[in-house]
Parts: C-alpha cells; sequence; structure tokens
C-alpha cells in the first residue's frame, strides 16, 4: 500500500457505483498500463476488476475471479488485458512464470494482492485502494486512487 496520499478520493455507496467508476477509469487506460487493486478481503478489488473488464471486453464477457489460475486473459480492442491475483503465490520469484514481462509490454495489467511481489512489482503503476469506511451502509467502499504525475495528469478529467 503506498505511504503518501491519494491523489483522487471518491466515496463508493454501492457495487453499481463501483463498476460505475471502474468503468469511466477504462476510457483512460491503454496499452503498457498497469493498475493495481489493493484492499482487504472483501473490499470489492475482483468486482473492480470485473466492471473494468466489461466495460472494455463488452458486458456479455463471463469475468470469474482469477485466484485459483492466478492469472486470466481477456481479448479487448485495446489489447490484451492480463488478470492477476497473487493471494496464493508462494514466492515472489513464480511470477516470472505467468507471461508478467509479456503483460507489462503487450497488454493492460490488473493485478490483486500485488504486495506479495515484493520488490518485484511493476514500475509506475496505478494503485488503487479499495477501503471500508468507518461508517456508513454495507456496500460502501472509498476508492483512492495514487501515482505518478503522470497518472496523475492523465485522470484529471476522470471525475467531473
Amino acid at each position: 500500500m503506498p505511504d503518501h496520499s491519494p491523489f483522487l478520493s471518491v466515496d463508493i455507496t454501492s457495487e453499481m457505483e463501483t463498476a460505475a467508476f471502474a468503468e469511466r477509469l477504462s476510457a483512460f487506460v491503454k496499452k503498457r498500463d498497469v493498475l493495481t487493486l489493493n484492499g482487504t478481503l472483501g473490499a470489492g478489488k475482483t468486482a473492480f476488476a470485473r466492471a473494468f473488464i466489461r466495460s472494455v471486453c463488452g458486458s456479455e464477457i463471463e469475468v470469474p475471479s482469477p485466484t485459483f489460475n492466478l492469472l486470466l486473459l481477456y481479448d479487448s480492442p485495446k489489447g490484451p488485458i492480463y488478470h492477476y491475483d497473487f493471494y496464493r503465490l508462494e514466492d515472489p520469484e513464480e511470477v516470472w512464470e505467468l507471461d508478467v514481462e509479456d503483460a507489462y509490454e503487450e497488454g493492460i495489467t490488473l493485478m490483486e494482492w500485488v504486495e506479495r511481489l515484493e520488490d518485484l512489482g511493476p514500475e509506475d503503476p496505478l494503485d488503487i485502494q479499495i477501503t471500508f469506511p468507518e461508517e456508513g451502509p454495507e456496500k460502501a467502499r472509498i476508492i483512492s486512487l495514487f501515482g505518478s504525475e503522470t497518472w496523475q495528469n492523465r485522470l484529471k478529467d476522470l471525475v467531473p
């Protein structure tokens, strides 16, 4: 999880709002972008990824959790989308067996549980932190974005 302050935080009160935010974000993402999804179990990382992937690939596509496969790959008009879930990763070096180098070069990469990569994590990702607010409805979340000045400039029009 990043040490610095987010450049954008959005309060979300439902899974539909999470999906809408992921869809808006998908319009700004392009080949070679890496998005890391951070949050505790049940925070909504996979729901966010699912909405993002459906927005790019089409709403009819099935997007299961990659927890057991570690990697699911989707074809999209923007290029391949690599969806990783490193929750079950036992050794960070295992990441090289999962085509991560290809993902960084050829497509859009979504990574859940990226902290399990230790120092092998991606350079200049957009870090998406999904947290539970101290008070609010059961489905309430706070989505915070962390990233370089390049990300900040690119996403300045994400939220009207």
